[in-house]
């Protein structure tokens, strides 16, 4: 008990890792570039890494505060382990493939840059920030507009809860098929070092937005993306559809013409919901469903638009498909769920546990090398 009281003590006071308010303010990207600015990519703390305990802690008081308001938790238990097994899966196979995009990215820094901005300089600073909003609009964009790579995106927003959680479902898949049309070409202008600084905070503050217990933030709303807006592209209802791209700003969706203000009550998921908790089969469902609607489709142009336009897209269809094919929605949906025996429920919860258990371990090894 000691050890855990001293455990506690040191991640306050910022002796293992960053302290409360840093890591904070980290997740809300309040940095300033005097402290998020670094010469080598070596010296860039691995702040998503870093951010675990901040994570566990805001979805526990979102737990507890909209338990007191509503009277109700925002999280189903099963809902929240299938996401939290998505995020786990997600960065397990970033282990191995993390290193591959930096050194390339660094490799095109250094051989192919259009101009060397200073490490310490706020314009290099801002310059990175935008830029790494900038193409992961596209990113983000793309991947709901081109099916191949909504077949991993569709991951992130299989779940029909919206809370803290859903933030960590993520794809294992998804950086494989964007990596080198949408982040490398930064390489060109910002230093590796902003860039993973950037990248990372970008991820942060993407977080929080999962959230149904903020409403609004008033004039913030106009420029930044908030979980007002976030939570309109995470709805199945027919206004929500291919809006609120942006990861930090909204201003590109504004600029783009795919903005939408959160008007009646969202409906969450996807347009043709999964029903399953199994987070492996969450992950490639859809890319079965391409692989056999691929062969099914007659003529090479057409089979070629089944990997390259829209999810929606059929023959004789728009490139996106027709917003007619939605199903209609309206709040309140039922909910996908599944009834198990206690005894179930016990088993699944324990092999869970020694999962994070272990996840964390593997962190820490990974940490040390």
């Amino acid at each position: 008990m000691a050890e855990v009281e001293l455990k506690i003590a040191e991640v306050i006071a910022g002796k293992d890792g960053p302290s409360v308010l840093t890591g904070l303010r980290r997740i809300f990207y309040l940095v300033t570039p005097n402290e998020t600015s670094f010469q080598t990519l070596e010296e860039v703390p691995k702040y998503v890494g870093q951010a675990s305990p901040f994570f566990i802690g805001l979805i526990l008081l979102e737990l507890m505060v909209a338990s007191l308001k509503n009277k109700q938790t925002p999280a189903r238990l099963n809902d929240s382990i299938s996401s939290l097994s998505a995020g786990m899966i997600s960065e397990t196979s970033n282990l191995f493939s993390k290193g591959i995009y930096m050194v390339t990215y660094v490799w095109v820094y250094e051989n192919y840059r259009l101009v060397e901005l200073p490490w310490n300089s706020p314009v290099t600073w801002w310059t990175a920030f935008i830029m790494v909003e900038f193409t992961y609009y596209w990113l983000h964009r793309m991947s709901h507009e081109v099916n191949i790579m909504w077949a991993s995106h569709q991951v992130h927003h299989s779940s029909e809860d919206y809370n803290l959680t859903t933030a960590l479902r993520q794809s294992s898949t998804q950086k494989v098929l964007t990596f080198f049309l949408f982040q490398l070409p930064a390489a060109f202008l910002v230093p590796p070092a902003a860039y993973s600084a950037h990248y990372q905070f970008n991820l942060l503050y993407q977080f929080w937005i999962h959230t149904e217990l903020v409403t609004s933030l008033g004039p913030l709303e106009y420029i930044l993306n908030t979980p007002s807006h976030h939570r309109v592209h995470h709805g199945r209802n027919p206004y929500c559809i291919d809006k609120n791209y942006g990861g930090t700003l909204i201003i590109f969706d504004r600029m783009f013409g795919t903005f939408a203000k959160e008007e009646e009550k969202v409906v969450y998921g996807l347009t043709h919901p999964l029903n399953t908790w199994d987070p492996i089969w969450v992950q490639f469902c859809h890319f079965i469903h391409i692989w056999k609607t691929f062969w099914a489709t007659p003529g090479l142009t057409n089979k070629l638009s089944v990997l390259l336009k829209g999810p929606g897209w059929a023959p004789g269809k728009p490139r996106l498909g027709c917003i007619e094919d939605i199903p209609k929605v309206k709040y309140p949906e039922p909910k996908y769920d599944s009834k198990v025996s206690s005894l179930w429920s016990v088993y699944v919860a324990i092999h869970f546990f020694l999962a994070m258990v272990l996840y964390q371990e593997l962190f820490a090894v990974v940490k040390c090398i």
